[in-house]
């Protein structure tokens, strides 16, 4: 172990990075409450998306650092401010006229549009934390609304009151000088209508801890801050989380970078120490946006996991999460293959490398081993020529090519099977656009089809890819990868393709010679 820990604190794996930080923060002087917290946090404004996910994710894998380099036990909360006003409605619900009427209410006080819930944040809530258990993270899920209906924050909060002058001072710099006329850090929640009012302070009395205010209709109210009947703004919530809960790391999106010393400002106005934090960068979807949870405009996690394995999702979450990154569809098979080649890779490294290796930070100490005697890329072009409905299809082949292989003693490569099947017919097969060969490539293809016809040899991936790079060059393809390129666009409908040897190893020699005389026929094009 102590090695393991040596090689760890020299490790330049970002989430050993963090996890010293850490370890500077508490060595000297442990924390009183006898751990370390770890927090994520979770706006249920509208479905879960992978963004929301890889936060808790991402601070797993630094938790499990830190658990290396130090003995102090540690917890992760995954903190939803659910009772948060709805400012607007979701444009990926159903019955959004039924939320419209609920606008400005607690995210828990909203109808469920989906009607299997309490409310639309008890629905939201709950989709996250059946994702994140599937996954077996070990986390404690807080709701905000619990917390303060409960009187767990009434501390923090009647602190809040008493020290009312000062947050409002740390605020209204940050503010234009039309909304410091009406800001207020506490936000009361109406007696009457249950709406989240954003109105300015009459009076906040520290003493008594309660606020005075008039509401929409000039009518004056006064609530004590405890209770739930009021809650804080958001940029004062984040730093009043931390000072109640005593957080030690915080990671959040690049959008809060600036927010940063505000929080970090009023935690210790309210007498916590600042935790650590880390700030990524924003996933993009395929127009190079920023993803919404309102919007819907990037992946789900479901939709993920309709096309690849969790493990593939955590290893996109690995990868430098301080450089934006497209996160759409076509970064999946990449991904899965990717995550397998370091696999591959882990079973022969030393213990320096392995805690560089990202499948350490996904699985810990219990990685797995690959069974994908055949990579995911490889089985997407192969349902493509077979034109496959089901992953049979694909085992058809996958047998002759590795007889060994089963779905029993190959789960992930069964898995991988169906995955690439429902993949190609939802993304593939629409885009798929076959073109006729020009002359020079016409007179490759008929050579290679010759030579291949030919073949005598073993169905060996690299032979194989030897034989077209020589037809290639032969043919006075300059760059080679011109004749790549055609043969995937002419008998694949792609511009991007597998090493086009193993292609006709797993396809078969017979089966490839057929599919490019269908191709020089025109057969794909008429297709």
């Amino acid at each position: 172990m102590s090695d393991l820990r040596d090689a760890a604190m020299k490790s330049k794996a970002w989430p050993f990075e963090e996890a010293r930080k850490i370890l500077a923060r508490v060595e000297k002087r442990p924390p009183e409450k006898g751990h370390v917290l770890f927090e994520t946090g979770y706006g249920p404004s509208g479905l879960p998306h992978i963004g929301t996910f890889g936060e808790v994710q991402r601070t797993t894998m630094i938790r499990r650092a830190f658990e290396i380099i130090s003995d102090i036990p540690t917890r992760l909360v995954v903190f939803s401010d659910d009772m948060d006003g709805m400012r607007k409605v979701p444009e990926n619900v159903p019955n959004r006229d039924e939320l419209a009427e609920a606008l400005q209410k607690p995210l828990t006080s909203v109808p469920d549009p989906f009607g299997t819930h309490e409310s639309f944040g008890h629905h939201n809530n709950a989709m996250l934390r059946r994702f994140l258990e599937a996954f077996g993270f070990e986390y404690e899920f807080i709701s905000a609304t619990d917390y303060y209906r409960s009187g767990q924050f009434d501390d923090v909060l009647l602190r809040a009151a008493e020290r009312y002058d000062d947050i409002m001072a740390v605020m209204l710099k940050s503010l234009r000088e039309e909304r410091q006329q009406s800001y207020s850090c506490f936000l009361p929640i109406h007696p009457e209508t249950g709406r989240v009012l954003y109105v300015p302070m009459k009076h906040v009395d520290g003493k008594a801890g309660t606020i005075t205010f008039d509401d929409e209709d000039g009518r004056e109210w006064t609530l004590p801050v405890t209770g739930g009947q009021v809650k804080l703004q958001w940029k004062p919530d984040f730093g009043a989380r931390w000072a109640a809960l005593d957080v030690d790391f915080e990671m959040y999106g690049k959008d809060h970078s600036t927010n940063t010393p505000i929080y970090d400002r009023i935690c210790e106005i309210l007498g916590g120490k600042k935790p650590e934090h880390m700030t990524y960068e924003l996933f993009l979807d395929e127009n190079g946006e920023k993803i919404s949870k309102s919007k819907g405009n990037g992946l789900t996690i479901d939709e993920w996991l309709t096309y690849a394995s969790t493990d593939s999702l955590g290893y996109f979450m690995y990868q430098k999460p301080k450089t934006a990154k497209r996160l759409h569809f076509d970064v999946i098979p990449r991904m899965v293959d990717e995550y397998h080649q370091q696999l591959n890779a882990y079973a022969g490294q030393d213990a320096e490398k392995r805690l560089s290796n990202p499948v350490f930070h996904i699985h810990g100490h219990n990685v797995p081993a690959s069974d994908m005697v055949v990579s995911f890329g490889m089985l997407l072009n192969l349902a493509s020529v077979a034109g496959a409905e089901d992953k049979e299809t694909l085992w058809g082949f996958i047998r002759r090519y590795a007889p060994e292989a089963s779905a029993e003693s190959n789960p992930q490569l069964d898995e991988a099977a169906g995955y690439a099947v429902r993949y190609y017919n939802d993304f593939v097969k629409p885009e798929k656009v076959f073109r006729e060969p020009d002359a020079q490539e016409r007179a490759a293809m008929e050579d290679l089809a010759k030579r291949l016809a030919e073949w005598d040899g073993e169905r060996d991936a690299e032979a194989l890819q030897s034989l077209v790079f020589a037809v290639g060059k032969e043919h006075g393809f300059d760059p080679l990868r011109d004749w790549f390129k055609a043969l995937y666009e002419v008998l694949l409908g792609a511009s991007q393709g597998p090493r086009f040897g193993g292609f006709v190893a797993l396809y078969g020699v017979e089966e490839s010679v057929a599919l490019i005389e269908r191709a020089l026929r025109g057969d794909l094009t008429a297709e």
